[in-house]
């Protein structure tokens, strides 16, 4: 290989979109976050140079590619392609279909990535066909075996990534070999629920792009945040707090957010004056602020631009998130709750 020659990096990003009779409450919205998605793959992908190509599918009991490999730089509006259909749910067809159409893709120049998100509101019970099996193990027990092997083949480059309606849902997925830390949960009744996904998945892509900066080419966690940042990235974009504006509390064992914080001396609970140490997936609402605290020496940072560094700039609705491993930093989540539970071995930063 010539000394001199430009190993560029090429992210594939497949979006997959369950358009079954059950999201027609959520059409519209979908197709303006998935809009202001594409708009944040864009941004991320300028900012840090790289190629950032995407394909959209939606799913019934047919699967249909909408776009196929783009550059995120001319994908039109979602407007006009992506329409809700009254069908049943080909969930494991869709993702197998999008992963096998990306496995065409010439991999010889260039450093590929490849990112699949799968988003339904739903549970497979239409693969193999165009009528409803619901669950008949007859008919499905060949594509869960297919999607398993598919799932355990997948090279260490791809990663696999799916948000689904509830626990049970979630238990499903993994079942079908998609990653534990790859699985988010959305709110698929409300109102806003979509955008809210749409945050998520679009703060993991941005996450994903930052990790393949660091050589990061495919990953087992991508709903976490904090791992794909740096000391100096935080110095550089967050305003530091006075060292005499905080506290940091080891807590020791699971309790209350209020009674923990009464019982030290010098500190009485305000509502809104504690962070809890994210760990564990959460819900991180808009108005939520974040801090984050240099480990080896508790300096802490926060800002408007916080929020950014963590989630992706222009994520404007509710994330779901959890700790990324990061040996040098911290994340702490503002919290409003009297009763929130601390979980043993974290820390609370509390403003003075």
């Amino acid at each position: 290989m010539s000394a001199n020659k430009i190993q560029h990096k090429v992210n594939h990003v497949a979006l997959v979109v369950d358009c079954s009779g059950s999201m027609y409450q959520h059409q519209g919205q979908l197709i303006r976050v998935v809009d202001e998605f594409v708009a944040g793959l864009k941004a991320e992908s300028d900012i840090l140079g790289h190629e950032t190509r995407i394909s959209l599918y939606s799913f019934d009991h047919r699967v249909e590619n909408l776009v196929w490999d783009m550059d995120v730089k001319h994908l039109p509006s979602m407007r006009g392609l992506y329409k809700v259909n009254n069908g049943a749910t080909a969930l494991i067809e869709a993702s197998l279909k999008s992963l096998d159409d990306l496995g065409h893709i010439w991999e010889e120049y260039g450093e590929h990535s490849f990112l699949q998100i799968v988003v339904t509101d739903g549970e497979e019970n239409a693969s193999g066909g165009d009528r409803r099996h619901d669950g008949d193990m007859t008919i499905l027990r060949p594509w869960l075996d297919r999607i398993a092997a598919k799932m355990g083949a997948l090279p260490g480059h791809w990663t696999s990534a799916i948000l689904v309606p509830n626990s049970l849902a979630k238990r499903t997925a993994q079942n079908y070999g998609f990653p534990a830390g790859n699985i988010a949960i959305w709110d698929a009744d409300s109102q806003k629920g979509v955008e809210d996904a749409i945050g998520t998945v679009r703060a993991a892509a941005t996450s994903f792009l930052r990790g393949r900066e660091q050589g990061v080419r495919g990953t087992k966690n991508l709903f976490a945040v904090g791992q794909d940042i740096s000391v100096d990235e935080v110095r550089a974009n967050l305003e530091p707090v006075a060292a005499d504006r905080y506290r940091l509390l080891k807590v020791d064992k699971e309790t209350e957010i209020r009674a923990f914080v009464d019982s030290h001396p010098g500190v009485t609970y305000q509502r809104g004056a504690c962070y809890y140490q994210l760990g564990t997936r959460v819900q991180v609402q808009p108005d939520k602020d974040v801090i984050v605290v240099e480990k080896d020496t508790d300096r802490a940072y926060t800002g408007d631009a916080a929020r950014n560094l963590l989630f992706g700039t222009g994520i404007h609705g509710t994330v779901s998130v959890k700790a990324g491993n990061n040996p040098k930093l911290e994340v702490y989540v503002q919290s409003r709750s009297v009763n929130r539970k601390l979980k043993a071995n974290t820390r609370l930063l509390i403003m003075l």
